[in-house]
């Protein structure tokens, strides 16, 4: 972890155009050794004075101290009970305190808790190390793009895209959860097209974060050819639409995998169309359902300066570490 390159901050922030000037943000910059570390925690469900939400703090504390990572994002379900605001700055005070950039995407239950998305997702971007300032113009609160650039220049070596997946649907003939909108990845749509000829026609290799799996993840669990790793122990819950999210960014040809939370009892990466789609591990305590015979966790991702590759892992609380995947280097015919 280069100490150096976190603190150092920059007017700059991804919103419809790609770059403005309205806040500063933390630089996402390659280590030395040419490294790039993320951590994902999901689904914490903090209650703030609750004992059982001691877990998810324990949790927090104890994987940042074995990862170090330079990037922790947060995929939704961050906050279970009102005071919304004190039980949010509890969650972020030990990536704040440790001085780790960090992001935070919104989950289903986030603003059920007493405040809106739009007020949480103004205590976040006031905070130190805040890397996800919101898109104007686009459904959701944290829709935003996060460049890591490399550890000899600006080069932007890789785009994290980072959605609000929404929470129920509102249509009367579509029961269950609400799905990532048009308008949301007509802006993904333009974003690719900004980096790709940013970086002379190419696509840069990205990732994907977002709270509530999108229907390819049932899907590609289910396909007996798909190869899957980890724990299933619940059905998928994506919305009952497939607004297209997928589709795109496979015609885009930047994301390399998206990571996702929501089902607390999954954690399996499955590999479908030459992409992973991947669950982080539940990262709260008792305060909501927690089924898996193992200990919650984080899951880690591994970047590679100059590769269109990565490593990721699960990081269990007890310090062990389960379901190692190489992409794209497992899933490839030997």
């Amino acid at each position: 972890m280069n100490l150096i390159d976190k603190t150092v901050l920059t007017v700059a922030c991804s919103a419809f155009i790609p770059l403005c000037s309205v806040a500063q943000r933390p630089v996402l910059k390659y280590n030395r050794d040419g490294a790039f570390k993320i951590v994902q925690f999901t689904d914490l469900h903090f209650k703030k004075n609750v004992a059982a939400s001691n877990a998810a703090l324990e949790c927090i504390h104890t994987i940042l101290d074995k990862e170090s990572p330079d990037l922790v994002i947060f995929t939704g379900d961050l906050i279970y009970a009102p005071p919304a605001d004190e039980a949010l700055l509890a969650v972020l005070d030990p990536v704040i305190s440790r001085k780790i950039p960090y992001a935070v995407t919104w989950g289903n239950h986030d603003d059920e808790q007493g405040m809106n998305r739009s007020d949480l997702q103004k205590i976040v971007e006031s905070q130190p190390y805040n890397c996800g300032f919101t898109a104007e113009g686009v459904t959701g609160k944290s829709n935003f793009v996060l460049r890591v650039e490399s550890s000899r220049s600006d080069k932007i070596e890789n785009i994290l895209y980072c959605f609000d997946s929404n929470a129920y649907a509102s249509d009367p003939n579509v029961k269950g959860y609400d799905w990532i909108k048009a308008d949301q990845i007509a802006w993904y749509r333009s974003q690719n097209a900004y980096f790709k000829d940013l970086n002379g026609d190419k696509p840069i290799p990205a990732l994907a974060f977002y709270h509530i799996p999108v229907p390819e993840f049932s899907i590609a669990a289910k396909d007996e050819s798909a190869k899957l790793l980890g724990y299933r122990m619940e059905r998928s819950c994506p919305p009952n639409l497939n607004s297209g999210l997928f589709t795109a960014m496979f015609q885009g040809g930047d994301v390399m995998g998206h990571f996702v939370g929501h089902d607390h009892d999954n954690d399996y990466a499955v590999y479908w169309k030459g992409v992973l789609l991947a669950y982080g591990r539940f990262s709260g305590g008792k305060t909501e359902y927690y089924n898996l015979p193992v200990t919650n966790g984080a899951r880690v991702i591994q970047l590679q300066e100059g590769k269109r590759d990565f490593k990721t892992y699960i990081r269990q609380t007890d310090g062990k570490v389960m379901h190692e995947i190489n992409y794209p280097g497992d899933f490839k015919k030997k």
